[in-house]
């Protein structure tokens, strides 16, 4: 038997106690000591078995991978939605298995699957395992795959093949894809990190409508672009555009920038802690408010890590009316609180929402007071809570309780130009793709 195709063992995770701690400050949220019955604990944990990427995409879009490379079908934690049935999931890849690799002094990205197209996926977490259920490929109006390529020379990062030697094309189709909701009528919005831009999917997976930001200029596409979003957008961090997204109950959606704007340059940016939030009308194709989220210091958020530019927002879920969780994460550790949109806040069309200075991203503690910075409450430090995995970027609610937890494994995929051997395969990371269920001892909804 092919070893690619057997089933890894499930891993079954004990529960084991957490601390959890709440606390209410304006842009700010900072633990208070543990109190009796305060603990969050995992409740069951599933992992996605080994499935060979050519034949995952293949089976979607016959002949669009001649070679995986020996990739198995990953990267599918990039967020998580409820399905019909309690314990399914609607999931959603990335661009794609993606690295990179130092040159000189440059760093390239590489798309060692280049014809790996981007897929919203169902599945159901049961018995330690995870089972997909249905795939969707990301097609444009005439069906032909999305990919996961970047779209623009001089504004996304240049793709290279495993190895970093061989340029490849752009691809102006092509979505990073990363938050994802369903919509009543069963088509999907999706928010994408290379625009950054919001996309309107079909329920069977074709490409409607993506959104941008005003003066992107990106010709080219096979389906339409609308450039109804905000131009500061056009500041977004490379990789770092649109992560979250949250479908609120009136139908609005809420989308997270997974970093601070490079506004109004780039060391501000680089050492900002404060995001935005921006909320689009379904019916009126339209940003109508936005609003400012400012991280904790990256040192709460990851003890020891003293880089306030590996803090990001993954995920968001609406938890009925103005409620929202956000999720703030490093690579290694994850915290997720409660905010609320009331209009006060909304600093969309205000001074805050230029880039003229003193910017939102340039403001620090003190000044973030006298701006309306969202207030908000910790719900959980996931870091305390023994059994969750790391690089958590998908986030659901199940119950009024339990939070459902799904990591990005980036396709077994490590940086740099070990993470091939000589002969072009992967060397695994060995990382699996795991979720889990996370009981909390306080109702969310």
């Amino acid at each position: 038997m092919n070893p690619r195709l057997m089933r890894r063992p499930a891993v079954v995770v004990l529960p084991l106690s957490a601390a959890l701690a709440l606390t209410v400050v304006m842009g700010t949220a900072e633990a208070e000591p543990a109190r009796h019955g305060s603990a969050a604990r995992v409740v069951s944990t599933s992992t996605l078995p080994d499935i060979p990427l050519a034949a995952f995409s293949n089976g979607l879009l016959p002949g669009s991978v001649d070679d995986d490379r020996d990739v198995d079908l990953g990267g599918i934690g990039s967020d998580l939605y409820p399905a019909e049935r309690r314990g399914e999931y609607w999931t959603v890849t990335d661009r794609g298995p993606n690295g990179q690799i130092a040159v000189g002094k440059d760093k390239r990205r590489t798309f060692p699957v280049p014809g790996f197209d981007p897929a919203i996926v169902k599945v159901r977490a049961t018995g330690g395992r995870i089972q997909v259920l249905k795939s969707l490929p990301l097609t444009t109006a005439s069906g032909a795959p999305v990919t996961g390529l970047p779209n623009q020379p001089g504004r996304d990062e240049a793709p290279y093949d495993y190895n970093a030697t061989t340029p490849l094309a752009y691809n102006a189709n092509g979505l990073d894809t990363e938050g994802l909701v369903r919509d009543r009528d069963g088509s999907f919005w999706l928010v994408d990190e290379y625009g950054p831009s919001l996309v309107h999917v079909s329920a069977k997976g074709r490409v409607l409508a993506r959104h941008v930001p005003k003066g992107l200029g990106l010709t080219g596409a096979d389906y339409p672009v609308i450039e109804s979003l905000p131009s500061i957008l056009l500041k977004r961090k490379i990789n770092r555009g649109f992560e979250g997204l949250a479908l609120l109950p009136d139908g609005d959606l809420v989308m997270a920038l997974q970093s601070p704007l490079l506004n109004p340059d780039k060391a501000a940016g680089e050492d900002s802690r404060n995001t935005r939030l921006l909320r689009f009308s379904t019916r009126k194709n339209r940003i109508t408010a936005e609003y400012a989220y400012r991280f904790d210091p990256v040192g709460v958020v990851e003890p020891g890590q003293t880089k306030t530019s590996e803090l990001k927002i993954s995920s968001i879920v609406a938890l009925g009316g103005d409620r929202l969780l956000v999720q703030e994460r490093t690579d290694k550790a994850s915290r997720v609180y409660e905010v609320r949109l009331r209009r006060g806040d909304d600093i969309l069309g205000s001074p805050w929402d230029t880039t003229a200075s003193p910017a939102l991203e340039q403001l620090d503690d003190e000044a973030s007071a006298d701006a309306p910075v969202l207030a908000k409450r910790l719900v959980v430090d996931l870091a305390t809570v023994e059994g969750v995995p790391g690089k958590i970027e998908g986030i659901a609610v199940e119950g009024s309780s339990t939070l459902v937890l799904l990591n990005d494994n980036d396709f077994g995929m490590t940086d740099g130009p070990e993470a091939f051997d000589a002969n072009g395969r992967l060397v695994d990371s060995d990382v699996d793709t795991t979720l889990v269920r996370v009981r909390l001892p306080h109702r969310l909804r």
